[in-house]
């Protein structure tokens, strides 16, 4: 049997999605057991509204490549959803105490990442270290800091919980931040575009 080969449109365009000021984003706080999210719609009275939030649970029994499939799945269906433009995902730390712990979180952050772009959503990677100086000017608060920040932001009646969801609405909120900070992507240049297609053709031949 003759190996498919996957076919590369040499002229197709290769420019990431711009982040622009979003009306509504999805933060996700990445886990292989757990992975909270949460849908904010920007609000000119109270900067941000939530939408709906919750748990992604994966059953720990499952063999690793199900979780992963059980976790695009219910991606998917947020997103078809709540249609929103712009993914925040919380970044890997870069100092995890134990190396499998960071190679099993990338999984499940890498399967995040390919949903968002499939649905054609721009996307925002933000470090907990960022997340925490933006909702509370202290890039080493607390968590109880952190909700008690969310709760009076959003104003919600009581604090958020559990942690997995807080974690995804400070990620959320911190992205509809920066998305008002980023200056638009500037387009490409036609003459630029040319010559990376040009060149494309010619590594195809």
């Amino acid at each position: 049997m003759a190996a498919s080969r996957l076919k590369i449109n040499p002229a197709a365009p290769l420019t990431p999605m711009p982040i622009t000021p979003a009306p509504r984003v999805l933060g996700i706080d990445p886990g292989l057991l757990r992975t909270g999210y949460a849908v904010l719609d920007r609000d000119s009275r109270c900067e941000a509204r939530l939408v709906e939030a919750g748990v992604i649970r994966l059953a720990p029994r499952d063999p690793l490549e199900r979780r992963l499939a059980t976790l695009a799945e219910a991606l998917e269906a947020l997103i078809e959803t709540h249609q929103p433009p712009l993914l925040v995902c919380e970044d890997l730390y870069a100092h995890y105490a134990h190396p499998r712990t960071a190679i099993l979180m990338g999984h499940a952050r890498g399967v995040i990442l390919v949903t968002a772009a499939r649905r054609g959503l721009a996307v925002l990677s933000v470090g907990a270290t960022r997340v925490k100086k933006t909702l509370t000017g202290s890039g080493h608060a607390s968590k109880a800091q952190i909700q008690r920040a969310i709760a009076g932001t959003l104003r919600l009646s009581r604090i958020p919980e559990p942690s997995d969801v807080a974690d995804a609405i400070a990620v959320g909120l911190c992205g509809l931040r920066m998305s008002l900070a980023v200056p638009p992507a500037p387009a490409p240049r036609p003459r630029r575009t040319a010559r990376i297609a040009a060149a494309l053709r010619r590594t195809a031949r």
